[in-house]
């Protein structure tokens, strides 16, 4: 493919011996423009699924959505992913473990709360073993309402991100996500990652939680007398333990 002359600021005999060569065709492009198409267009996502929502989310992968088609492909391990999908209930004993998850994927990474117990715990919100909103342990960039959304909302929700990661990458503002639900939600005891009231320290006591977590799944935490107990959860900001 040729290049006309007029727009041509710049010479080199590679080029011209390419262009003179039929049926090739040369494109150019900034790195920065490929790494942002790139990053765009090829979402690993890594699903944290634990209730109901997660039926949904395998059929966005099936024949009818087709989530591959996006460029969007599901592994099985953090350290390949850089998209979480929070589908279903998280309780206070599976926190620590999904924080752990979550500090094993490498940087850049996303994460999407799909379905009203993601989002706020919905049914289960009173219930003093349900995390109210996975947005207490890793800050959530796209809220996919619902209960539980279907297929086409995942696709759209993955959409959606994809927009949000391309204005990042140009140097945009990115307006974060309004989080739905937010009238029916009860304001948890831990806060937030938005939320200004958010203990400083709390980043770093929820991330020494995931650390100390056991072989046989329990959390490992240091008693007054110096022995180690094992028990489950995150300490409340109260908790001195």
């Amino acid at each position: 493919m040729g290049v006309d002359e007029t727009y041509r600021n710049y010479d080199h005999p590679l080029y011209a011996t390419l262009e003179r060569m039929p049926g090739i065709s040369v494109g150019l492009a900034r790195i920065d423009q490929l790494l942002q198409w790139g990053t765009r267009n090829s979402l690993w996502v890594f699903p944290m699924a634990t209730s109901c929502c997660a039926i949904e989310f395998m059929t966005s992968a099936a024949s009818r959505v087709d989530i591959d088609q996006m460029g969007t492909i599901i592994r099985p391990t953090p350290r390949h992913c850089d998209v979480m999908v929070v589908a279903g209930t998280i309780t206070v004993k599976m926190a620590p473990r999904v924080k752990k998850l979550w500090d094993q994927m490498p940087e850049p990474k996303w994460c999407i709360a799909m379905g009203s117990c993601a989002i706020s715990g919905d049914f289960y919100r009173d219930i003093y073993s349900v995390v109210p909103g996975v947005d207490t342990i890793c800050p959530v960039d796209v809220y996919i309402p619902g209960c539980p959304p279907n297929p086409d909302q995942v696709m759209v929700g993955l959409q959606r991100l994809q927009d949000k990661i391309e204005a990042q990458r140009r140097g945009d503002w990115v307006e974060p996500d309004a989080r739905p639900e937010t009238a029916k939600a009860i304001l948890p005891e831990i806060g937030r990652f938005d939320d200004e009231s958010r203990a400083d320290d709390l980043t770093e006591r929820q991330h020494k939680a995931s650390r100390t977590l056991g072989m046989g799944g329990n959390e490992h935490r240091a008693n007054d007398d110096g022995r180690t107990s094992h028990q489950g959860g995150i300490s409340s900001p109260g908790d001195t333990k």
